[in-house]
């Protein structure tokens, strides 16, 4: 008598198989791929970081980088090496690497929460929050610094999530992914014109608006970084506790509860971690366009539907795809620069449109 194939394990798809072949019929396991992927992804981001210090521009050799770095003395370097590569490049490069970590871990938690494949991190009105907080508090409240402000913008996005989360929840049925989508929608159109309302009223708020809204890596410095980090981490271990559950989600919401799953509290849960990666990004960079949309789409190719292996993969692509839209824009165009937001959005344009052209939208 045959002995039954033992069953998936939970979470995983059916060709999660120890033996799943590609089309020449050669054996590959997928989760060798799932290893290759964040040992190559890891290298890659490790080479993009080196050169994201050295491209510019003022181009500095890769030798000289590496000495700014960790020789404490700085023997035999131009002191404006060192300043170029120590006070602005770093910093950027470390917005760079935290903002596309959290924005490809914050698309890949939306797509899986609301089942939709074209869901980004803005869905909730996360993003119009955190601009509504911001310009809110350089307009009306007179907040001058970029530190400051960023508390109002996590303020707004929270709040903006809160009442998405709210409204989404109300009738019978409680919060679906189409009532989520559809009030995310409402609220950040009514944000969005209030923000526009409070930016025209304040020359300065217009200005701070204006060069917060197009999306950009530079300006920032350590005590920034430090005063979002906190947000970034914790949004970061919620949504990474998540992907068991956001697993059983993707098989229904009846599935999810007979698995035992609570889908308030999953909801709950996804929706605070992406309020917290969203707002502290967005209120440091600004909005920067399909990073959480098109990366996680990438690495779900080679990991599968598993969460357990796509949030962690997405974190380390996206901030592969940032780095090199950076890189790209000072490059282009130098001595000039072109925001990062910009050559993102040129780079994931062409994705956008070929996914919405997809038969197959729907299937996550």
């Amino acid at each position: 008598m045959t002995p039954h194939a033992p069953s998936p394990p939970h979470g995983a798809s059916p060709t999660d198989g120890p033996h799943e072949a590609v089309a020449a019929g050669t054996p590959v396991t997928r989760p060798a791929r799932r290893v290759r992927l964040i040992i190559t992804a890891t290298g890659v981001l490790a080479g993009l970081c080196l050169l994201s210090l050295a491209v510019g521009s003022r181009a500095i050799p890769l030798d000289q980088v590496t000495r700014s770095l960790l020789d404490p003395d700085h023997s035999g370097l131009d002191a404006e090496v060192v300043a170029i590569v120590r006070g602005t490049r770093l910093i950027r490069t470390l917005v760079a690497v935290l903002a596309g970590a959290a924005l490809g871990l914050a698309g890949a938690v939306m797509q899986g929460l609301t089942r939709n494949p074209l869901a980004d991190p803005g869905l909730l009105g996360v993003s119009a929050g955190a601009a509504f907080g911001t310009v809110t508090a350089t307009g009306v409240l007179g907040v001058a610094t970029l530190t400051a402000s960023v508390w109002f913008a996590l303020a707004g996005a929270a709040i903006a999530s809160c009442a998405v989360y709210l409204l989404g929840s109300r009738g019978t049925g409680g919060a679906s992914p189409v009532k989520l989508a559809l009030a995310g929608v409402a609220v950040t159109y009514l944000l969005d014109s209030l923000t526009s309302g409070v930016a025209l009223t304040d020359p300065e708020a217009l200005d701070r608006y204006r060069y917060w809204s197009s999306g950009s890596l530079t300006g920032h410095d350590g005590d920034t970084l430090l005063g979002v980090a906190p947000f970034l981490a914790a949004g970061a271990l919620v949504a990474l506790s998540t992907a068991p559950a956001l697993n059983s989600l993707s098989l229904g919401d009846d599935v999810a509860v007979a698995l035992g799953h609570r889908l308030g509290l999953i909801r709950l849960g996804t929706a605070l971690a992406v309020t917290l990666l969203t707002g502290a990004t967005v209120a440091v960079t600004g909005p920067i366009v399909f990073v959480g949309l098109v990366v996680p789409h990438l690495v779900r190719m080679i990991t599968g539907p598993d969460h357990r292996w796509l949030l962690p993969g997405a974190m380390l692509v996206a901030p592969c795809l940032l780095l090199a839209a950076d890189i790209i824009g000072r490059v282009v165009a130098r001595p000039q620069e072109i925001d990062v937001s910009l050559v993102a959005a040129f780079l994931g344009a062409p994705f956008f449109i070929a996914l919405v052209r997809r038969r197959r939208l729907a299937e996550l």
